[in-house]
């Protein structure tokens, strides 16, 4: 079994500082693209909500970590350029992500680094990609302050309310976090219609 990819397993054996080592991980390192971000503040909120953690100390580390992992995202992406485009396929990195993140970088500009901080793969590679494409640094560290922002605080806000308001709503937290990942890839399986339906047919 992956206890290692569930939010619950994660937080309670790896604790507060844990999850701020996850999120920088997610946000800054390529090979973290396989994180469960979302699910984990979720997570984390709600059982900050049950006294296991102080919210505030759990929104403020998650929020530097995230502002962080990003900025070191794109100072790797401005270091290697387009030497990542030919680095070969592996366990801990795959082309076809990076590809992704440029089309969605394509569609949606400098917005991106926002947006990015909601979809899972984009969230890691799109910093990365910041720094390939020399982003002016501040124009990068204001969206990138944004996005850390709203990220922490919508989803650890949000499971901190359900888990303040919803009697034994630990009873639920399997489907509440399933539900929270099968969100977060809609996004990308849009795109990847979207791509398909747009792209030749084969001869």
């Amino acid at each position: 079994m992956l206890h290692w990819l569930d939010p619950a397993f994660l937080i309670a054996t790896l604790g507060l500082f844990g999850v701020f080592a996850l999120v920088f991980a997610e946000s800054g390192l390529f090979f973290g693209f396989f994180l469960p971000g979302d699910s984990l503040l979720f997570t984390a909120g709600l059982l900050a909500s049950q006294g296991h953690f102080n919210v505030l100390l759990l929104w403020a580390g998650v929020t530097v970590c995230a502002i962080a992992g990003d900025s070191v995202g794109y100072a790797f992406g401005s270091r290697v350029q387009l030497k990542l485009f030919t680095k070969e396929d592996s366990f801990f990195f795959r082309k076809e992500h990076l590809h992704k993140t440029e089309v969605f970088y394509a569609k949606h500009g400098k917005k991106t680094i926002i947006l990015a901080r909601f979809i899972p793969i984009v969230r890691t590679f799109a910093p990365i990609l910041a720094g390939i494409g020399k982003m002016d640094y501040r124009t990068f560290l204001s969206f990138n302050v944004v996005g850390g922002i709203l990220w922490s605080t919508l989803l650890i806000f949000l499971g901190f309310l359900l888990g303040s308001v919803v009697p034994h709503i630990d009873r639920y937290l399997l489907p509440m976090v399933l539900v929270i990942i099968a969100l977060s890839f809609v996004p990308v399986v849009l795109e990847w219609i979207k791509q398909k339906k747009n792209s030749p047919s084969d001869v």
